[in-house]
């Protein structure tokens, strides 16, 4: 994990959730199959004439380290585990100020069959709400220029990802993710997310640790659905993919 999402919320809807202001006006059609590379909506906190101000912004899923030459590297950088992020090359820096919130309202899983078969699951929260992850972004200008113009500017971002269900979450809903996958994404409560996209907190240890410390109590209401193996096409992007089915085995 994580390498698909859902994210169907409206722009709209996330800046009321997220007491968050655009920068630009920004366009975002439901998505019921995020795949990396694909545009996302991210919830990160500048300083501003020395204030905090919470933005949404859109980002490619995959971050792009400022150092990277292509911007194709994203494409493996779609996670950051969290045990190793501190010391990585390509988050050490982000981990340190550009960490941001992602939200979604669920995502998928699989697990593996016989052969090459595998059965996909819908991981989401049971009270219908959101969910949140904690994230990392990055800017990364383009080198190169066309018809005179300077190189344009992308930002993306990765999903902090946990080896095993962080302690005292084995008894949840999370503690049983392990059996679909050996990596689970990190989700955050409200009080966590401010903590984590607070710019000026520069303990970026303490705040990993946090992350992981709370995954327990967010996770207390999750649900895990069995669903069709059509969203394994990325092609295939409607509501029906969240829908339960019989599980294969």
């Amino acid at each position: 994990m994580c390498g698909r999402y859902v994210m169907a919320r409206a722009v709209g809807d996330l800046l009321a959730e997220f007491d968050a202001q655009l920068e630009e006006d920004v366009e975002l059609p439901p998505s019921w199959n995020v795949a990396p590379t694909d545009e996302v909506p991210i919830v990160l906190e500048r300083l501003i004439d020395d204030a905090a101000v919470r933005q949404l912004h859109v980002a490619r899923w995959g971050l792009v380290p400022s150092w990277a030459k292509d911007p194709g590297i994203g494409s493996r950088m779609i996670n950051a585990r969290s045990e190793s992020v501190l010391e990585k090359p390509a988050f050490r820096k982000a981990i340190q100020s550009r960490r941001c919130a992602v939200p979604a309202d669920g995502y998928y899983e699989w697990k593996q069959g016989t052969g090459k078969a595998k059965q996909p699951y819908y991981v989401h929260p049971g009270n219908g709400t959101g969910l949140v992850f904690a994230g990392l972004y990055e800017w990364w200008k383009d080198p190169s220029k066309a018809d005179g113009e300077p190189g344009r500017w992308l930002l993306s971002m990765s999903i902090l990802t946990a080896d095993t269900p962080p302690p005292g979450s084995e008894s949840t809903v999370f503690g049983k993710l392990t059996a679909l996958h050996d990596r689970v994404p990190l989700p955050m409560d409200r009080a966590t997310m401010e903590s984590w996209i607070d710019p000026q907190i520069d303990d970026a240890a303490f705040l990993v640790d946090m992350v992981r410390a709370h995954v327990k109590d967010v996770a207390g209401d999750w649900h895990v659905d069995s669903v069709g193996r059509e969203v394994g096409n990325v092609r295939n992007n409607s509501p029906e993919l969240i829908r339960p089915v019989e599980a294969l085995f």
